[in-house]
């Protein structure tokens, strides 16, 4: 597949795919409590889509049976909703968002807790956000794929926790998935060189140790062998020359005006 740079109108459509797709996470992100079940997340997720103009870039693609992935504690990705799995307290859960507007695709995902998490699943799910962070930092024109791998893996080992290998980020423009492959651990200074334009997600995965992992029956649900909690943060981003621009950030909070003091 050949790597694609994108050009003004294609960035302009990438910009609100994205934005699309980080509206529609921070709505159903806000709405996550005990007792709601995964299959509500994924009709919340096809409501919020439509509103925006979109459709959820995940139904049907391979075969995948809903709008969304929901990975709750074990689950590393890919878990499909249903409506016997059912959010408790302490649980955590990733939520992976990816819209389709105006044929060009933006993809988010974060971890939520539900209620209070146990101190290991805060500081697993504290340690992959800043995971990505490190692995943001290092996106600029002229560094190489391997500089994102290494700084990610550094930032996850300085906290304890391992790396998940198998699953990687991806380009991501006109298709959902598109060259190159973007691995989550790596040494600095190697691999594909970036330029401006260029278009990808960065997702690490991170878990307690480094756990082999197994799929269920269904084909798609990726646990961890050992049902040891898993942690997961997206974003899509455009290379830029002295930097990058993450193209699902989050939608900023509404400000509400404060009430005149009586």
């Amino acid at each position: 597949m050949a790597l694609e740079i994108r050009d003004a109108a294609a960035i302009a459509a990438m910009r609100r795919a994205g934005a699309a797709a980080a509206a529609t996470l921070a709505e159903v992100g806000a709405r996550l409590r005990p007792g709601v079940a995964t299959a509500t997340i994924d009709a919340w997720v096809r409501a919020a889509t439509a509103r925006q103009g979109g459709r959820p870039s995940q139904l049907g693609h391979h075969g995948f049976p809903a709008a969304v992935c929901t990975s709750v504690n074990e689950v590393v990705c890919h878990g499909i909703p249903r409506a016997d799995v059912v959010l408790r307290e302490g649980d955590i859960v990733n939520v992976d968002v990816t819209t389709e507007l105006d044929g060009y695709h933006g993809d988010t995902s974060a971890t939520f807790a539900i209620g209070e998490p146990s101190p290991q699943c805060a500081a697993l799910v504290e340690a992959t956000r800043r995971a990505l962070a490190a692995g943001i930092a290092a996106v600029r024109a002229g560094a190489r794929l391997g500089d994102l791998g290494a700084a990610i893996e550094a930032s996850a080992a300085a906290d304890g926790f391992g790396v998940v290998e198998q699953f990687c980020g991806h380009g991501i423009g006109r298709r959902m998935h598109e060259s190159p492959q973007v691995c989550h651990t790596g040494r600095a200074g190697t691999g594909l060189r970036l330029r401006a334009g260029m278009t990808f997600t960065i997702e690490p995965m991170l878990t307690i140790g480094r756990p082999p992992l197994r799929v269920d029956e269904d084909g798609w649900t990726v646990r961890t062998a050992d049902g040891s909690p898993s942690a997961q943060f997206e974003h899509t981003v455009l290379v830029l020359a002295g930097g990058c621009e993450i193209l699902t950030q989050p939608p900023a909070p509404v400000q509400r005006p404060s009430l005149p003091e009586r």
